[in-house]
């Protein structure tokens, strides 16, 4: 009996292994890293952290996007966009003005008052958006999947001025070399340092101040280092979200056609963030000490007059970007 029993069993699991051997293997799930250089606090890795859970989802697991904010894998900010074209990483959080090393074109947004809000962005867009699209694929091998401004821009200071003469000569920080030419242009000393090396730049006096963001200030808690925050919104920048191509084909269509519908339904809801985040951070800056400057119609009047040069330089090395700037200001009523 019991050798009847142990024919039986060994021809059941026999024929249980047979049919394993005939059943399609389970895909593994696409892996995809993406590189952030900003903290994961920021309202930038919160919206990509938000958009991979959403593609997790809605491709049921098989598209898992890995957010590594802080700079985690090792490229800077002006890296970034060189790193997912050469494979490098497969996905990216782009700053847009840190990447006219590469092409100039890039930094339209960074005209010095060229842009004044929110607004006035998604109207530059309108015309530059297509071009940034057929930029990054044909010569950078990548897709941006949605992008989202910066809030708008401020100058953080330890000293308090109404007149452009007490601008001059202080060392400040800007994160690209468009910010850098603007604040140097109104008699400031522009230093080109990288978010990764802020804090220590102003913790050794290599900087008294810093052009950016309010959100910015928040990650870095620019109270303990600085007193003053002048609304100025002197230029503008973007983040896009990018993905190398060769990445993006491994992604079966059904995928690819989920992605970019999640990628266009999130994006106005992210520039709303943005927008929301700058009001937010604010608050907290004051917060903790510091003290938002009006800036005088005087004061604004003298600091375009001395940008002003700078649309002109950009053209030399950007030419492609004149007729976007007048369909712009055409657009905007400032022709």
């Amino acid at each position: 009996m019991k050798s009847t029993r142990r024919v039986i069993m060994t021809a059941i699991l026999a024929g249980a292994a047979a049919a394993s051997w005939n059943l399609p293997a389970v895909a593994a799930p696409i892996q995809l890293n993406l590189a952030d250089v900003l903290p994961e606090t920021n309202f930038m890795v919160q919206n990509a952290k938000r958009f991979a859970d959403e593609v997790a989802k809605q491709t049921n697991g098989d598209v898992v996007i890995n957010i590594r904010p802080g700079g985690a894998l090792g490229f800077k900010g002006p890296e970034q966009l060189r790193a997912v074209r050469d494979g490098m990483v497969p996905m990216a959080d782009i700053l847009l003005s840190q990447q006219i090393g590469d092409d100039s074109f890039f930094g339209i947004e960074g005209v010095p008052f060229l842009v004044n809000s929110p607004t006035d962005l998604r109207a530059l867009h309108k015309f530059v958006r297509p071009e940034f699209d057929k930029l990054v694929a044909s010569k950078y091998n990548q897709k941006i999947l949605y992008m989202v401004p910066s809030p708008g821009q401020y100058l953080f200071l330890k000293t308090k001025t109404d007149k452009i003469d007490g601008l001059k000569n202080i060392k400040i920080r800007g994160a690209d070399k468009m910010t850098v030419d603007i604040v140097s242009s109104i008699g400031m000393s522009g230093v080109l340092i990288p978010f990764g090396e802020l804090i220590p730049a102003l913790a050794s006096g290599r900087v008294d101040g810093v052009a950016t963001s309010a959100t910015t200030g928040v990650d870095a808690k620019f109270w303990e280092f600085m007193k003053y925050v002048y609304s100025t919104n002197h230029t503008w920048s973007t983040n896009m979200v990018n993905i190398n191509l060769d990445s993006w084909k491994k992604i079966p269509p059904q995928h690819q056609k989920t992605i970019e519908a999640i990628a266009a339904k999130l994006e106005p809801e992210f520039w709303e963030v943005s927008r929301n985040a700058d009001g937010e951070s604010l608050k907290k800056l004051t917060a903790n000490g510091m003290e938002v400057v009006n800036v005088t119609p005087d004061m604004f009047k003298d600091m375009r007059k001395m940008a002003a040069p700078l649309l002109d330089d950009y053209l030399k090395r950007a030419p492609d970007a004149a007729p976007h700037i007048k369909n712009y200001l055409s657009a905007t009523g400032r022709n």
